[in-house]
C-alpha cells in the first residue's frame, strides 16, 4: 500500500507569518527521506497554504511522484496542464471552508467535468476523483473515464470510535472500494485519518494508496516529521500483513 503525504500545513504555518520559514519544500525533501511514495499537495483558488511557487519547486526539486489536489476550474487546468504534475485529484471546493467537506458531485456533473477529465488523461497525468464511499458517485466515476477514485474517509474518521455510525461508515468504504475494483478503478483513500483509525482503512485490500496531511503534519510538532511517517508507515504495513496472512 502506497502512502502520499500532504504537506498542505507546513505551507499555512509559513503563511502565519508571512515569510518563509517552515518551508514546504523542505518537508518533502523529509517526506522523501522517510519512505513515503508520494507528495500531495491542494493548490486552492485563494492561495491559503500552497502557493503556485511551491508546486512549480516540487516538481522540479522532489523525486517523488506530485499529486496536485485541485478544484475542478479552468484556473487550475491550466497549470496542471503547464507544471504536469504525476497525478491530479480534482476535489470540490468552497472558499468558506476550512478543509474539505465531502466528495466531488460526480454524478451530478458529469457534462461540467467531462473536458477535464479528457484534457488531464490526453496529457498523461494520473487523474483521481475524490468523492464519497457512494456506488452511484462510482459508477459516475466510470462513465466519465476516470482511472482513479479517491474515497473519501472523513465521516468514518469523525465518528465516535466503536460506535454504530462509525461500523457502517467503514461498511460503506469496504463495499465502494469492492465497487471500485469491479469496475476497473484503482481505488484510493484519504481524509481524517490518524494514528487510531488507519488501521482499519489499511486493512481494505482494494485500497491501495491513503493520502494522509493534516494529522501528520500536526503529529510532527511532538514527534517530529520523519517519526510520524515512519510510525504511520508502521501501522499500515501491520494491518495489510494480516489481511495477507488471513
Amino acid at each position: 500500500m502506497r502512502l502520499g503525504v500532504n504537506i498542505d500545513h507546513v505551507a499555512t504555518v509559513r503563511n502565519a507569518r508571512g515569510e518563509t520559514h517552515p518551508d514546504p519544500i523542505r518537508a518533502a525533501k523529509i517526506v522523501q527521506k522517510a519512505g513515503a511514495d508520494g507528495i500531495t499537495a491542494h493548490l486552492r483558488e485563494d492561495r491559503r497554504h500552497i502557493k503556485d511557487r511551491d508546486i512549480e519547486l516540487l516538481r522540479e526539486e522532489i523525486d517523488l511522484p506530485l499529486n496536485l489536489e485541485m478544484a475542478p476550474t479552468d484556473e487550475m487546468l491550466d497549470i496542471a496542464l503547464k507544471v504536469l504534475p504525476n497525478a491530479v485529484c480534482l476535489v470540490p471546493e468552497k472558499r468558506e471552508e476550512r478543509t474539505t467537506e465531502g466528495g466531488l458531485d460526480i454524478a451530478g456533473n458529469i457534462e461540467k467535468l467531462e473536458p477535464f477529465v479528457r484534457q488531464l488523461n490526453n496529457a498523461g497525468i494520473r487523474l483521481s476523483l475524490f468523492i464519497e464511499p457512494d456506488q452511484n458517485q462510482l459508477d459516475a466515476s466510470k462513465v466519465l473515464g476516470a482511472p482513479v477514485v479517491e474515497l473519501h474517509t472523513g465521516a468514518y474518521c469523525l465518528e465516535k470510535v466503536g460506535s454504530i455510525k462509525q461500523s457502517n461508515a467503514l461498511t460503506q468504504i469496504i463495499d465502494s472500494a469492492s465497487y471500485a475494483k469491479k469496475l476497473g478503478i484503482e481505488c484510493h483513500a484519504g481524509h481524517g485519518l490518524s494514528f487510531s483509525t488507519v488501521e482499519k482503512i489499511a486493512s481494505i485490500p482494494n485500497i491501495v494508496e491513503l493520502n494522509i496531511g493534516h494529522f501528520l503534519i500536526g503529529e510532527a510538532i511532538f514527534e517530529g516529521l520523519e517519526q510520524s511517517i515512519s510510525r504511520m508507515r508502521a501501522l499500515m504495513k501491520s494491518a495489510r500483513s494480516k489481511v495477507l496472512k488471513d
